[in-house]
């Protein structure tokens, strides 16, 4: 393991993307539990990309535009879903106890269908890792889940992080109505922004 590894590694996962960004709104709306699960959910789904990847399916998926892009188009659609949703909620974010609350399955569902239909995180496993692993030395499968491992805790890490952090301002934002109205919006929007960016997404 390398310097250089972690690095981007850390990079790689402190972007905001679609499950930063549902972490934070878990957080954000139900509280710690929401927040630490989502985060559960978000790492779990980075496990299936690096055991596709360990197999060979991963390059499969690269290799086939057909397949390459239903994966894609499935995954913007579901993110478009997620932006339509999120403006359907009427109100402000609601606080604890003052709303229906979603169960731990709901959440992780949704944030392992989000990063699952998320070919980038295929792309990652498929470009990235191999550059740090000799494919002809000896171990290498063990090299390469080594440090497929290192980026899922990293994840783990990174979004408890987020999540935790939105969990310590979430009083100052449902406090006052108009700006957690802005802030679903700006939600929905991002992704619906991320859906049209992975629409572009190339194997």
């Amino acid at each position: 393991m390398t310097i250089a590894f972690l690095l981007t590694t850390l990079v790689v996962v402190a972007t905001p993307g679609a499950g930063v960004l549902f972490t934070l709104s878990a957080g954000l709306t139900g509280g710690r539990r929401a927040a630490l699960i989502a985060a559960l959910g978000g790492t779990l789904a980075t496990v299936p990309h690096l055991l596709a990847a360990m197999t060979g399916i991963a390059a499969l998926l690269h290799s086939s535009a057909l397949l390459f892009d239903l994966v894609k188009y499935l995954g913007a659609g579901y993110l478009l879903w997620l932006a339509v949703s999120t403006l359907r909620q009427r109100g402000a974010f609601t606080v604890d106890g003052a709303g229906p609350a979603r169960s731990t399955r709901q959440i992780i569902v949704s944030v392992l269908l989000m990063n699952l239909l998320n070919p980038k995180l295929t792309i990652f496993f498929v470009a990235f890792l191999p550059q740090f692993v000799d494919p002809h030395a000896p171990g290498a499968l063990s090299r390469m889940l080594a440090l497929g491992t290192v980026f899922t805790v990293t994840t783990l890490v990174v979004f408890v992080g987020y999540g935790l952090g939105a969990v310590a301002v979430r009083r100052r934002v449902l406090d006052r109505p108009r700006v957690a109205d802005w802030l679903r919006r700006g939600f929905a929007a991002s992704f619906l922004a991320l859906g049209l960016l992975l629409t572009r997404a190339q194997p």
